[in-house]
């Protein structure tokens, strides 16, 4: 009862813009629900005053909403073909989170840009976005304003990748006809989950693939999403020899705090896939009723997608992201293109593109 006093007015106002952008998205799949959902949220905050009281609820739909719908995606995702794109892509997500961390490095001494800001864009950039920065802010000891900032830098450069690498990726000559291609390039490019699942369902509803470059993208965005506890854990131990050295006691990490645990619901239900396969493949009829549930669920997970990103636009303050300073905006971008041209390069020479 608590959760629901708490949270169902800012649920809601993220409802009442994600049902008709996903419609809209229809209508319009060339730009899609997502794109629509995020730059709709980003208008109507301008004009709230205050989100006090629609906050919890914002926030919530951000973060909880997206990784169900993650988790939902598992179903429909036979386990052999999960194990199949997280290795298949695991070069090109090393190469592109290596790019973003040396890019980030050098900018930092380069432009003399805070230490805390460049680390926190860095590994947002590098790995998973936000979820990245809020994993690793604690390590570092980044304060509220950098932690802001960062994301801030980071989310930017998402919004523009969910609206332009679908069409960047036509004039590419990205596959039409499989997602396979696509997918691995939203999946490796683009920096938080919630853009990779916005790209990848445009480039779906581009070109009627169902949810098969949903499928891969987020399938290779979590294998990416990994590399949060080795990166974490070896920032802590930077941090700790750094304070020991001063005379203090270390940096603890609580492996429950950088564990983003969605990742193994989005396992078991791709194990649940795999088995229900296995025993309803001998009969047509069963196997049937199954593909209509994962079907289902599916689409259930394409709504709550559309729902998050309504959220996400509500949570983003443009005006304040632009006065915030050029020079983390700057490092934001050299990291962007820098991944982005890696995983097109890794893609060509792996054959994948």
């Amino acid at each position: 009862m608590q959760f629901v006093k708490k949270n169902w007015m800012g649920m809601l106002i993220c409802l009442v813009i994600a049902v008709p952008a996903w419609f809209l998205g229809k209508l319009f799949p060339i730009i899609g629900g997502p794109v629509i959902a995020i730059v709709a949220g980003m208008i109507i905050t301008i004009f709230l005053k205050d989100k006090t009281k629609l906050q919890s609820g914002v926030t919530f739909t951000s973060k909880k909403i997206l990784q169900y719908a993650v988790i939902l995606l598992g179903f429909g995702l036979d386990l052999s073909v999960v194990l199949k794109t997280g290795a298949q892509s695991l070069p090109i997500i090393l190469s592109t989170i290596a790019t973003s961390l040396i890019i980030a490095f050098v900018l930092c001494k380069v432009m003399h840009i805070p230490g805390k800001i460049s680390t926190l864009v860095g590994v947002g950039s590098s790995i998973c976005g936000g979820s990245a920065v809020a994993a690793t802010a604690p390590v570092i000891d980044a304060d509220d304003e950098e932690v802001a900032q960062a994301i801030s830098v980071i989310f930017l450069f998402n919004v523009i990748a969910a609206i332009v690498f679908p069409h960047l990726g036509t004039l590419l000559g990205f596959s039409q006809i499989s997602g396979e291609g696509f997918g691995i390039f939203a999946g490796t490019a683009v920096n938080d989950t919630s853009s990779v699942t916005a790209c990848a369902s445009t480039w779906d509803a581009m070109y009627g693939l169902g949810s098969a470059t949903l499928d891969k993208a987020v399938t290779v965005k979590l294998t990416r999403t990994l590399a949060i506890i080795p990166i974490t854990l070896v920032l802590a131990l930077f941090r700790g020899v750094q304070e020991k050295k001063k005379g203090g006691e270390g940096t603890k990490v609580s492996f429950k705090q950088i564990f983003p645990f969605f990742i193994l619901y989005f396992i078991a239900a791709s194990v649940i896939t795999t088995i229900m396969h296995t025993a309803f493949a001998p009969t047509s009829a069963a196997y049937g009723v199954a593909e209509s549930i994962f079907s289902f669920l599916k689409t259930v997970s394409k709504f709550f997608i559309v729902w998050a990103m309504a959220a996400i636009g509500l949570n983003t303050d443009i005006v304040k992201l632009i006065k915030t300073g050029g020079k983390p905006i700057f490092m934001g971008l050299c990291c962007w293109v820098g991944i982005t041209g890696v995983s097109l390069l890794m893609q060509h020479a792996l054959g994948l593109w």
